[in-house]
């Protein structure tokens, strides 16, 4: 199983602002100069964030990004859906319909693997960076 690029930066650029103080706005350019991105690359990705209520943008020469809302509840999960979107990342193409043995195990182990997701914290990754720095 594999997740896009797309999910990589936004995963790296969520916990880089979840370290930064909360009311500090961050550019693009610096968001992608620290994960060696094209800046329009990562603006499409920092669009879907902020379409999913998680950071806001300020637009203007001081201008930048912020989390939203509070940081301790944004999870993997919401940020991998916020990117990918929730479908299911195995579907039978066979036509045998809803009774497929095998589409069951796939969406079994999938929502295991969500459970996980939905429970792994950006403030706890964060919580761990600043103790390091």
């Amino acid at each position: 199983m594999k997740f896009s690029k797309a999910t990589n930066y936004a995963l790296h650029t969520m916990l880089f602002l979840a370290v930064v103080p909360p009311n500090k706005l961050i550019g693009v350019q610096q968001l992608a100069e620290r994960q060696e991105v094209s800046p329009t690359y990562l603006s499409k990705i920092l669009t879907k964030l902020v379409k999913a209520g998680m950071i806001e943008s300020t637009s203007g020469a001081n201008g930048g990004y912020r989390l939203k809302r509070n940081w301790e509840e944004i999870s993997f999960l919401d940020i991998i859906h916020a990117i990918e979107g929730n479908a299911s990342l195995f579907e039978c193409d066979l036509n045998h319909g809803q009774d497929c043995m095998i589409q069951k195990i796939m969406v079994t182990a999938e929502e295991k693997m969500e459970d996980y997701l939905r429970n792994q914290k950006i403030s706890e990754l964060a919580k761990k960076m600043t103790a390091v720095l």
